[in-house]
Formats: C-alpha cells, sequence, structure tokens
C-alpha cells in the first residue's frame, strides 16, 4: 500500500508517494510565483497553488509503480487564505508567513496590554509571522473580502484548509491542531479555537475550519477535481510538526531542525506545557484521535536558505546554491566578516519585525568567498542560539540534533553548527521529512502502520557530524552584530 503525501511549501509543491516500507517511490514538484506588492508584504495567489499541486501529484503518479491509497498533507502554516465557498475561487491573494505588513497592529496590541494573555492562551506572541493579525489586516483594509467574510460566503483557512477544500470539491472545511495553533485565534490548554482571542482580533470563528486530528480519515478526494482520485484524506500537519513525524521524534527530548526557507526547531515536550520567557514558541506538535496534544518548544528563525538563495539571485555571487559550499570552503574563516540575514526581521530568541540585513567587517580584502562563510556561519549561529535556549527552558537532555531540509545537504554547514551547538548533528537519509511524516501521518490512519511506535526504525541517517571547536569567540561577534542589525526600520 502506497501513501500520497503533498508538501505545500513557500515556494513549491512536493509530491511524494511513500511505500509500505517508508521507502520513497516516486515525486514531482511545481513551483508557484511569489509576490511582492509593496516593501515588507509577501502574497501568493491560492490558485497558483492549486494549480502546482495537481502538477506535481500528476508527475509522481506517472512515476510511481503503483496507486496510492490514502493522502497526507503538510504546509507552510501561518499562511492565510480566502476563498469562495460556492466556487472555490480565492477572494483575494493569501498573505504570506513571511509578511510584516501588520507590525504596527501588533505594536499597538502590546500596547493596549493584550501581549501576555494573548501569549498565556496561544504559547505564541504578537508577532505580524502569525495568521491572526494577517486576517485583522484584510478585515480593516479589504472590504469587499470582508464582506464575503462576514456574509458566510468566504472562507478563512490555512494552506491545509484551501487545499482540503480544493480536494473535496468544498465539502470539507477543516484544519488540525499543528495548524490552528499558528494562528493566534487558537487555545493550547483547551484544544479549540477560543473566543475570547477571536474577539481581540475581531475574526468571526463561522469562517473559520473545523479542527480535527492529525490523523485518522477526514473525508476524501473527488475524483472530479482531484485527478480521478477517491482517496481518504487522513493526515494533516504544519510543514515543522510533520518533519519532527518524519524524523520519528516522539519522545521528549526529541528535537530536529529543518534548514528551509528559514530554519525551524522543535522540541518535544511529550504532554507539557513548557512556557518560554526567552523567545521561544509553545506549540502543538501532535493532535491525536483520542483528543489529546503532544506539546513541543519551537524557535522559527525566518531566513537562512533563502539567505543562500540571496547569494544566487540577489547577489548574484553564485550560479546554483551548492555552490556556496564549495565558495566558502575555499577560505578559512569569514575574514572578520558577519552577515545577520534579517531580510524579514529577526524571528526566535530576539523578534523584531523592525530588524533588517546587516554586513559588517568588510575591508578592502573582502570577497565572495568570505561572504559566502559568512551566510553559513549566520545561519549556524542563528539555530545556536535557539538551541542554547531550547536546552535550558525546556529542562530536557538534547543528545543530538536531527537536521533535514535542502540546505542540510552541506557539509560545511553541518559541521559548523555542531561546532556551535557541541552536541552530534545527524542529518537525515531522506531530506524531505516534511512530505514523510504527512505520509507517516495518513498511514497512520489507515491502518498502514499500526502506531507511531511502528515508525521509529524507518528514521535512517545519512552522516554525523560531530563537534570540533566551539568557536564562542565568533558567537561573541554575531551576538555583537544582531544588536546593531535590530531596530533599524522605524514604525513608519
Amino acid at each position: 500500500m502506497a501513501i500520497l503525501a503533498l508538501d505545500a511549501g513557500t515556494t513549491g509543491v512536493t509530491a511524494l508517494i511513500i511505500g509500505a516500507d517508508t521507502g520513497i517511490l516516486a515525486r514531482g514538484y511545481r513551483e508557484f510565483p511569489q509576490h511582492f506588492p509593496e516593501d515588507g508584504w509577501v502574497e501568493h495567489e491560492p490558485g497558483e497553488i492549486w494549480a502546482a499541486t495537481l502538477e506535481a501529484t500528476r508527475d509522481a503518479l506517472a512515476a510511481s509503480p503503483e496507486p496510492p491509497t490514502a493522502v497526507g498533507i503538510t504546509n507552510q502554516r501561518e499562511t492565510i487564505c480566502f476563498w469562495d465557498r460556492e466556487t472555490l475561487g480565492s477572494v483575494r491573494r493569501a498573505i504570506v508567513w513571511q509578511d510584516r505588513r501588520t507590525a504596527a497592529m501588533c505594536e499597538h496590541l502590546r500596547a493596549t496590554g493584550h501581549s501576555d494573555r494573548v501569549s498565556e492562551l496561544t504559547g505564541l506572541r504578537l508577532d505580524p509571522y502569525f495568521s491572526g493579525t494577517k486576517i485583522a489586516w484584510v478585515r480593516d483594509n479589504d472590504p469587499h473580502t470582508w464582506a464575503h467574510v462576514e456574509s458566510g460566503r468566504a472562507a478563512i483557512g490555512t494552506v491545509d484548509s484551501y487545499l482540503i477544500a480544493r480536494m473535496t470539491r468544498g465539502l470539507h472545511h477543516v484544519t488540525d491542531p499543528t495548524n490552528a495553533c499558528r494562528t493566534l485565534l487558537y487555545d493550547i490548554t483547551t484544544g479549540d479555537w477560543s473566543e475570547e482571542l477571536a474577539s481581540i482580533l475581531g475574526v468571526p470563528l463561522h469562517a473559520l475550519p473545523q479542527i480535527v486530528p492529525s490523523y485518522g480519515a477526514f473525508g476524501s478526494t473527488d475524483p472530479s477535481t482531484f485527478l480521478g482520485l477517491s482517496l481518504p484524506i487522513a493526515g494533516i500537519a504544519g510543514d515543522q510538526q510533520s518533519a519532527l513525524v518524519g524524523q520519528a521524534g516522539f519522545d521528549p527530548g526529541s528535537t530536529k531542525c529543518t534548514y528551509g526557507t528559514g530554519s525551524f526547531l522543535l522540541t518535544n515536550t511529550g504532554t507539557d506545557i513548557v512556557r518560554s520567557p526567552g523567545g521561544l514558541l509553545t506549540t502543538v506538535a501532535l493532535g491525536h484521535p483520542d483528543g489529546h496534544l503532544t506539546y513541543a518548544l519551537e524557535g522559527a528563525v525566518f531566513v537562512t536558505g533563502s539567505a543562500i538563495q540571496w547569494l544566487r539571485d540577489g547577489l548574484q555571487i553564485i550560479d546554483s546554491a551548492p555552490e556556496s559550499e564549495v565558495l566558502a570552503a575555499s577560505v578559512p574563516d569569514s575574514g572578520g566578516v558577519v552577515f545577520v540575514p534579517a531580510l524579514t526581521g529577526l524571528g526566535a530568541p530576539d523578534w523584531d519585525p523592525y530588524a533588517r540585513g546587516t554586513i559588517l567587517g568588510i575591508t578592502r580584502g573582502t570577497t565572495r568567498a568570505h561572504i559566502a562563510r559568512a551566510t553559513l556561519e549566520a545561519i549556524a549561529f542563528e539555530v545556536r542560539d535557539v538551541v542554547d535556549l531550547m536546552r535550558a527552558e525546556s529542562g530536557i537532555p538534547m543528545p543530538h540534533l536531527a537536521v533535514d531540509g535542502g540546505a542540510a545537504a552541506n557539509d560545511l554547514l553541518c559541521q559548523l553548527q555542531a561546532d556551535q551547538i557541541q552536541i552530534p548533528v545527524d542529518r537525515s537519509a531522506e531530506l524531505q521529512t516534511t512530505g514523510l511524516g504527512a505520509a507517516f501521518l495518513a498511514g497512520i490512519g489507515t491502518g498502514v502502520w499500526s502506531g507511531l511506535d511502528d515508525l521509529r526504525a524507518a528514521r535512517r541517517t545519512d552522516e554525523v557530524f560531530t563537534p570540533g571547536s566551539d568557536g564562542e569567540a565568533a558567537h561573541q561577534r554575531w551576538r555583537r552584530a544582531v544588536e546593531r542589525a535590530k531596530g533599524w526600520l522605524d514604525d513608519d
């Protein structure tokens, strides 16, 4: 029996077909356009995500030796979509998790005394990263869309909700706890939407999806809209929680880092809600069919892999992402150059939407190789800042860091990371663990595997990077640079 896993990421959709032995039988991929209507704004056209989903799935089906029997979905979490419940057409572009347009709104909510209560209920913080203020911005600035929301004609949901609506021809409007908990509208203690939070942000609960478990059958795809397939939809998880599942991170202390557009670290805290005073997020790692929740601490670093893309597309000092490793390895160090890649502000642990990218230490002797090396070092420093907090605040031993995502293929980055955090870095044999996790959930939901324990042995290691020199002086220099990058933009 095979499972179709759809990974709807920030820049494209990957379709994987996973066999019962957890091996990848086939894959397809399609990019979709990114829209930047104003400085700091990032949008997606939902119809383009749907078209990419169909094309990627079509490619995977054509290459697979056996047809899938169920589908699991994983997705970019905080991006918010609006669509017509009848036509399923998008009412407006989706506002992407990277979008910073609501920074001033978040400041206002903090100034009016909502910060502590929002954090208590959600485990999050008032930051433009999350979906709730994006919805409130549409309420305040797009009266045409909002009229459809209030009348009940338009639905609001995260990317998984939108895809499921399209796949089921509008029959199901659902999401799971790992996506719901990123909206600023979900109470992590009750496991449901919060009327209090909805009132603070002015969001009508009737427009939001029903919350269902992360695994178990929730509905079936409609063959007339989804490539002739009639499959149970049996797994849903936000991309970072799905990667934790794909890394078999089922035990407290299990920690993974996914190097994608950004880097996202999750450490499993079991059934305990661990609060972070230092800048980490408390989030739901998994919602189980019996109603109980597994929690995690999370550190969200907004720009890591996209910094390498900027070297390629913006500075044009490399022709491909893999070239960054070769170029960076051609020099023994960064020559004193420090790059703070706050291209869309800073996430954990600093949380400054007004920070901007900063390169310090440039001299006449600085070359593109030094900048490439400083970029890889910056990724390792950003992740170290989060790991240090996780170890201090969770109180749970962290024996190693499991890594995945495209940039994890970079050996130099993995070694720099091990040196910085001083624990082994265990690179997964399958770097696309987000899709693997969605397949695992759908497979458990349909009985392909009997439970989470069946999947522990499925996780395979490619290479383990052991720590060398700790680079403490370089890290201290990095922290000085971060302070200089903060607050670059004013409220205007």
